[in-house]
């Protein structure tokens, strides 16, 4: 029977996506779904699973692994302080920066909701209705990082400003509670053992990630696929630190994200989170969730009169305790976006979960109090992603074009700008000379200075640009305003040297700062020997609807897909992939990985939007 059931679950975990894509079901998160099944499944309606000892083990090994990979999410370059020298450029772009940042955003967003999951919890103990006033702080004050996540992912913010400020509230709503549960079960528990005992978990974590910091450098030249020593390293990390946790008195999820939070700070590669993420999704963490929905007794819930008054309670206590949030996320957001992330901090699972696993387990909290509180927080899960799907758009900051500065405006100048201009570019032209600007500001805008110093450009905001195109035949020149735009804080700087005895002399230093320089002799030949090795360069160059580009792939939504699979591959062709500096001949086979550089022909129109589409991080 145990078996059965087991069977029963995992074909339920293998249906669920499969549904949910058929009938294209967005607006809910996976493990939503996955405890709704868990409840048909279960005693509520049909009673087709029972857990057993079997299913238990394997569920606990779920939340385990849940708490784990949440540990591995946290993004802990949020927190790095800038440095306190700023270039001109930056000085300058602090002005117009927000006043804002977001990790001053979400402490501050934290701070009220602990302040009102406090007041919360009062007003219910006061009430009568549930007494113990820390576990409801700590329950009204979690917020669900991996549905947070996800939603973020598949808004494609997880880079952007507003999507680095939900995520960092999620944290602290993950790590406070945490820690909470932690002090809470080592007070109240009854084989708690002292509480400077807890310190050893961060002394052992420590340990292991000094141990384990050179891991990932020499990892790569002796792992093998019989030896997965990355994935063999995560489980050591994880059970290393559950038995830690257990043993001074804490709770194992706790030692399940110190886990991760060390394999996180150890830098593994892209393609171990990804594996770790389908050991983890793909057959521990849905038995979890499903487990639950069947732990999860309805008949049994609902015939009590006071647990139906818990349940709208309870959801508009988690609600309500995260309502702070909107004036703070208002201070630099627009108001449907503040309205939109509050909404979706309000989700509130995962560590609900976990904290009435040890509540229960403690016997500081019924069966019926805990499932309120469970379906409240799976009600928050319904509406809350709902709302957000539904109010949330780009901000002004977001739409923002990539700013393109030439200096110089001429034959090999005018025509770039033309056509960057038709994409996703906003581009200045600058010159010094009065017959050029005559000839070309009809044709593209042309700014007409007297003289090109450094100190005029940098008054007239020449230098304030994304990138900057120094095109001037004055190879001289265009050296000297190289290491000032550099200094400055300009991020890319393209240089003509058409002075090969120029370039010779100060090739290496520009390259050392970053700058990047071109010769057009050497381009031409460059060029003319691609025509006779490959005749149909010539096509390509003279299609005035199709360029040459390259992007490199930060958008996981495009990860691990096949080339021939790629939403808009028939709108491309890429002729290259550049992975871990090698050269990769591609076919339709060919799987796109997480930081592959793509060199792609398309015309000028899709250009733009494919390869915002594939640079944009999530």
């Amino acid at each position: 029977m145990d078996q059965v059931s087991l069977v029963i679950i995992l074909l339920a975990a293998l249906l669920i996506p499969l549904i949910m894509a058929k009938f294209k079901i967005n607006s809910l998160p996976t493990a939503v779904m996955e405890i709704i099944i868990g409840i048909i499944l279960g005693p509520s309606v049909f009673n087709f699973v029972n857990t057993s000892d079997l299913i238990s083990q394997l569920s606990t090994i779920g939340v385990i692994v849940l708490l784990f990979l949440s540990g591995l999410e946290i993004d802990f370059s949020l927190f790095k302080k800038r440095r306190t020298e700023l270039t001109p450029l930056e000085q300058k772009n602090a002005v117009n920066t927000p006043k804002y940042s977001p990790v001053r955003l979400s402490v501050y967003a934290y701070r009220t909701i602990v302040v009102l999951s406090l007041g919360l919890a009062a007003a219910f103990k006061a009430s009568g209705l549930f007494s113990d006033f820390w576990l409801a702080t700590i329950l009204f004050g979690t917020i669900s990082l991996g549905i947070v996540i996800a939603a973020l992912k598949e808004q494609e913010l997880l880079s952007k400003a507003f999507g680095q400020t939900v995520l960092l509230i999620s944290v602290f709503g993950e790590l406070v509670p945490m820690m909470g549960l932690t002090l809470y079960a080592s007070v109240y528990g009854s084989n708690s053992q002292s509480l400077w005992l807890l310190l050893l978990i961060l002394a052992v974590a420590a340990l292991l990630l000094l141990r384990f910091k050179p891991f990932f450098r020499f990892y790569q030249n002796i792992n093998k696929s019989t030896t997965q020593l990355d994935i063999r390293l995560a489980f050591f990390l994880i059970v290393t630190m559950v038995t830690v946790a257990e043993s001074v008195g804490a709770e194992n999820i706790l030692g399940a994200f110190v886990a991760g939070i060390v394999l996180k700070l150890l830098n593994p590669s892209e393609t171990t989170r990804e594996r770790l993420d389908a050991i983890g999704y793909g057959f521990f963490i849905p038995i979890f969730f499903i487990t639950t929905g069947v732990d999860l007794n309805l008949r049994t819930l609902l015939t009590s009169g006071k647990t139906l008054l818990l349940i709208p309670l309870f959801f508009l206590a988690y609600m309500i305790a995260k309502i702070g949030g909107f004036w703070i996320l208002k201070l630099r957001f627009k108001q449907a976006n503040a309205l939109a992330g509050t909404a979706l901090t309000a989700t509130t699972m995962t560590m609900v979960l976990a904290v009435l696993r040890v509540a229960k387990s403690m016997k500081t909290i019924t069966t019926d109090q805990s499932g309120a509180f469970l379906l409240a927080a799976l009600l928050t899960c319904i509406v809350s992603p709902l709302i957000f799907n539904k109010l949330y758009s780009a901000e002004k900051e977001d739409l923002v074009k990539t700013s393109v500065h030439f200096i110089g405006a001429n034959l090999s100048t005018v025509p770039v700008a033309q056509q960057l201009r038709k994409g996703w570019y906003d581009v200045a032209m600058y010159t010094n000379h009065p017959e050029n600007y005559q000839t070309y500001h009809a044709q593209v805008p042309v700014t007409l200075m007297e003289n090109f110093s450094a100190q005029d450009l940098q008054d007239h905001g020449v230098f304030d640009t994304d990138i900057l195109i120094l095109g001037h035949i004055d190879a001289e020149r265009n050296y000297e305003l190289a290491k000032a735009a550099k200094s400055y804080g300009v991020r890319r700087i393209i240089v003509r040297f058409e002075d090969r005895n120029v370039l010779n002399e100060h090739e290496d230093e520009l390259r050392e700062l970053g700058v990047e320089v071109y010769n057009t002799p050497e381009a031409n030949i460059t060029l003319l020997r691609a025509l006779i090795e490959s005749p149909s360069t010539l096509l390509l160059l003279n299609d005035t609807e199709n360029s040459i580009y390259e992007v490199r792939v930060l958008n996981h939504r495009y990860t691990n897909v096949q080339i021939k699979n790629l939403q808009f591959a028939e709108d491309v062709t890429i002729s290259q992939v550049i992975r871990n500096r090698k050269l990769i001949a591609p076919n339709g086979n060919t799987t796109i990985m997480y930081g592959d550089r793509l060199i792609f022909t398309s015309n000028k129109q899709s250009a733009a939007q494919i390869r915002q589409a594939l640079s944009t991080a999530n």
